[in-house]
């Protein structure tokens, strides 16, 4: 009777062991592999490239590298705290306005119509404290160069400058070659003059350069005498 209960429990466990078989591997098995199954590919932009087998593709150590020494490396500052590159012409100086051509000297050859420096010169520092006159007219003050006018055939330039101020030029007329006096004015000539405030006229500062390049300078008063 023993044996007979004895055989019929060796045959239930025998039965059993191809249903565990057919069911997988062990608890303990499965808990492993599950463990050690490899994550879900995360997004590409932070993940390797995946090839179709599943796996990371050829290279895959060497990509890897890569991406953590891309990762490592700092980022580059803003553009907008980089200094701009000059370019060539940005850099090259600019100049505001074209230099005013020097002036050049006329021949000295006295022709009797007191047309050249070396006529009108012995005039013009003669009559010196005549060069200028302030009037006052019409609540204005009127400074008058009808003097140098007189004689700027021998002149290449004039310069004014009133109370201080540096001489700025004063454009002289044409001298008129077809008339038998070159130096007179003319209606067409314009004023021979220009107005100021009333009473505003202290001092006024002259610079003459003749025809031959050269140069007389003078300060008056307001009542046209020469300062010292």
């Amino acid at each position: 009777m023993l044996e007979i209960i004895l055989l019929m429990l060796a045959a239930a466990v025998q039965a059993a062991q191809p249903l565990a078989g057919a069911s997988g591997t062990a608890p303990s098995e499965a808990a492993s592999e599950t463990q050690a199954a490899p994550a879900a590919p995360v997004a590409a932009d932070r993940a390797l490239p995946v090839s179709p087998e599943g796996g990371a593709g050829e290279g895959g150590g060497e990509s890897a590298a890569r991406a953590g020494t891309q990762q490592a490396a700092p980022s580059p500052p803003p553009a907008f705290l980089a200094p701009p590159a000059a370019s060539e012409e940005e850099s090259a100086p600019v100049f505001l306005a074209p230099e005013k051509p020097a002036l050049q000297a006329e021949p000295q050859v006295p022709t009797g119509r007191f047309t050249t420096a070396v006529e009108v010169k012995p005039i013009l520092r003669a009559t010196k404290p005549s060069w200028i006159m302030v009037r006052p007219f019409n609540g204005q003050d009127l400074v008058y160069v009808t003097q140098i006018w007189a004689w700027r055939c021998g002149l290449l330039e004039l310069k004014v400058g009133i109370n201080g101020n540096p001489p700025e030029p004063w454009p002289l007329p044409p001298c008129h070659m077809d008339l038998a006096t070159p130096n007179a004015v003319l209606e067409t000539d314009g004023l021979p003059w220009r107005a100021f405030p009333a009473g505003s006229v202290a001092m006024v500062e002259v610079e003459l350069t003749y025809d031959d390049l050269d140069r007389d300078r003078g300060k008056f008063n307001r009542q046209g005498m020469p300062i010292p």
